[in-house]
């Protein structure tokens, strides 16, 4: 596979970097939208990972390759959420950058089969997300010191928005009280969001789809929702639903509206970040809520 790359790599058409515009290519669709915000129509960008699509079993293939290797910066979230990368920038001699968004976070720390590793899922903090914005403006004014003033404008116009989406959250939020503030979700991916709101997220599986749980593992589930009364489960848009939805009537719980963790929504509201992150909040106090 690896040769296979390589040859690709060498037959690369320079005609990818005729563009004017500088051309950058995001991992997935939540670090699209926040290049998107502050890039402008003074980038060219791609999206690796789709709306509504998991990056956890994304699966490269030869034009993935052609479109990282060719770009002028390459947008990745790190913390190992995109286990397939290393194998692709390897593989043959890019012509650009490449950053990690998360760079600066202070990360969760996660166990999965035995092993502790970072919880990749940074972005679900709205304090993670300046980082990521100011990471991906400085990147971009970077690599195109023309129209730097106009990513720093930008920048600063999307974080205004998420100033003002956190101020409008926060009260509802932090009104929640000690006995509504349990939420069971289909997979980890809400670490960061539990800790900057003082929630208590369980999952019926880990950080990854490869976490599978056992029977055992799901039957302790279901008998502590039932002792600690828990009434609010979510499945994922990137998730099969039928494993939440077992769990939940044994234990006589509700499942609310379906969350938004590792991917926007292809259309409607939540198909940009501050809109995906407005909708989760909304959904998890028409459970919370009393």
């Amino acid at each position: 596979m690896r040769r296979l790359f390589a040859l690709l790599a060498l037959c690369l058409p320079l005609t990818l970097h005729a563009a004017d515009r500088p051309q950058v290519v995001a991992t997935f669709s939540i670090l699209a939208d926040l290049t998107r915000e502050i890039g402008g129509d003074d980038i060219e960008l791609t999206s690796l990972v789709g709306a509504d699509a998991d990056a956890h079993v994304f699966e490269p293939s030869p034009r993935d390759l052609r479109q990282i290797l060719a770009a002028d910066l390459l947008i990745a979230n790190g913390l190992g959420f995109e286990p397939w990368l290393e194998r692709l920038w390897a593989s043959g001699e890019a012509r650009g950058r490449r950053i990690d968004a998360s760079a600066g976070v202070l990360p969760l720390q996660v166990e999965e089969d035995g092993r502790r590793s970072a919880d990749p899922h940074a972005w679900q903090s709205l304090g993670n997300a300046e980082i990521y914005a100011r990471n991906i403006a400085r990147a971009l004014s970077e690599l195109d010191p023309a129209n730097a003033a106009d990513y720093e404008a930008r920048r600063d116009a999307w974080l205004a928005q998420l100033d003002a989406l956190r101020g409008e959250i926060a009260p509802h939020l932090s009104a929640l009280p000690a006995e509504r503030r349990r939420v069971v979700t289909s997979h980890d991916a809400f670490g960061y969001f539990a800790r900057e709101w003082d929630l208590q997220f369980s999952a019926a599986q880990g950080v990854s789809d490869a976490a599978e749980p056992a029977a055992a593992e799901i039957a302790a589930l279901i008998r502590q929702l039932r002792e600690e009364q828990v009434r609010a489960l979510f499945v994922e848009n990137i998730r099969d639903p039928r494993l939440i939805e077992q769990i939940a009537a044994e234990a006589g719980a509700r499942v609310g509206s379906p969350l938004y963790s590792d991917a926007l929504a292809a259309e409607g509201p939540a198909s940009s970040y501050l809109g995906m992150y407005r909708q989760n909040v909304e959904r998890l106090l028409e459970v919370l809520q009393p």
